[in-house]
């Protein structure tokens, strides 16, 4: 494949990114241009929570799974080209062909696939800066060509760029839906057994479910990729391992553009085993962190924006943060360049307060973990 073809493929990405599409459209946009470069059949990518790594997305095209094998063979089953695995270590991107020297069958993951026609594998998880915003695999058919050194290093190099439009894309809701619909619903549960199995959902579990970007959509909602995520690293979780219940967790962000806290937990009783996930409206001081970090904001910028949002002016700013009036002005431009707003009503009232956080209370810092950066 020629090195001009590669470089009008950066070109195309790097503009489609550009332009700040929804998740939906980046990636169906970037799978398209990707396969001019290096050919596939299906595909499939997730968006992660970045602080606990867990999906809360996903896009299939050609290849389907249920939410439970997907959990298990990226959170509980050891096997080779993981993506939170590829996340962590200084190499992003990886063929399961060149990881099991050929022999596929070394894969606990294409094992599970004999019989559907699946071969080769290329796996990307994107980092931009140390944080992990999503993943990806390219597949090939059983019996076509393994994925070469060619392929990985093309994709290593459209990998930053991914990242960015995945950071982005974070921040804009799909076209034609309203952003933060006005229907209300209170917490959903679901519980299963000590064997994974669905026991109970509740009507406002499958309502959230529902509103959450996964293409196609579970045909049962219990299948939820992003529910069994959470399941899955709950049920894991050994007692005392977890204190603060913070690694079964995820905040995963729907078409209609709301937030959502999904958490999970172990159950007591005579069935050691069984998990609840609660799904809820997310409050501002679990979405703020990760809002701040999509919009790349530094602390002493996050400071700013929060203070900003209490009402207060740049002398009383400069008093709190201990700086002059001249300093506070300087984070301001960086925050409004970052944001594409032009003033502090525009970034109070359009960015956070209608769109992202409808409460960005004072809190202190979050505990390890919930915003976790790579290696």
């Amino acid at each position: 494949m020629s090195s001009d073809l590669e470089r009008r493929t950066t070109d195309k990405i790097t503009h489609l990114v550009g332009q700040g599409p929804d998740w939906l459209t980046l990636v169906r946009g970037v799978s398209e241009l990707i396969n001019d470069v290096i050919p596939f059949t299906r595909t499939c990518w997730h968006s992660v929570d970045p602080g606990t790594i867990l999906f809360t997305g996903s896009i299939n095209q050609g290849v389907s799974c249920s939410g439970s094998w997907l959990a298990d063979h990226e959170y509980v089953i050891d096997d080779v080209n993981r993506w939170w695995f590829l996340a962590r270590g200084s190499q992003h991107v990886a063929a399961d062909g060149r990881s099991t020297h050929g022999d596929l069958s070394r894969s606990a993951r294409h094992r599970s696939r004999e019989g559907y026609g699946i071969g080769d594998e290329l796996r990307v998880s994107f980092v931009r800066d140390g944080v992990y915003w999503g993943a990806a695999g390219f597949l090939r058919d059983e019996g076509a060509s393994f994925f070469d050194e060619r392929d990985i290093t093309v994709l290593t190099g459209l990998g930053k760029v991914i990242a960015e439009g995945m950071r982005r894309s974070m921040l804009t809701p799909a076209p034609g839906q309203n952003v933060l619909d006005s229907v209300a619903a209170g917490p959903g549960v679901i519980v299963f057994d000590e064997h994974g199995q669905l026991e109970s959902i509740s009507p406002a579990a499958e309502m959230w479910i529902g509103e959450m970007i996964e293409v196609p959509a579970p045909a049962d909602p219990s299948q939820s990729k992003a529910v069994q995520a959470v399941a899955a690293r709950a049920r894991s979780l050994r007692e005392g391992q977890d204190p603060l219940g913070l690694e079964a967790r995820s905040r995963v962000r729907t078409r209609t553009g709301r937030w959502l806290l999904l958490y999970g937990t172990r159950l007591s009783g005579a069935a050691p085993d069984r998990v609840a996930v609660v799904l809820q409206p997310a409050t501002g001081n679990e979405v703020a962190p990760l809002v701040a970090l999509a919009y790349d904001l530094t602390d002493r910028e996050c400071q700013v924006t929060r203070l900003c949002m209490q009402g207060r002016s740049t002398k009383q700013m400069a008093q709190v943060m201990q700086v002059s009036a001249y300093t506070v002005q300087d984070h301001l431009k960086a925050i409004f360049a970052k944001t594409h707003v032009q003033s502090r009503g525009e970034l109070v009232g359009q960015i956070f307060l209608e769109h992202y956080v409808p409460r960005w209370e004072e809190a202190p810092s979050p505990p390890a973990g919930w915003l976790a950066l790579g290696d």
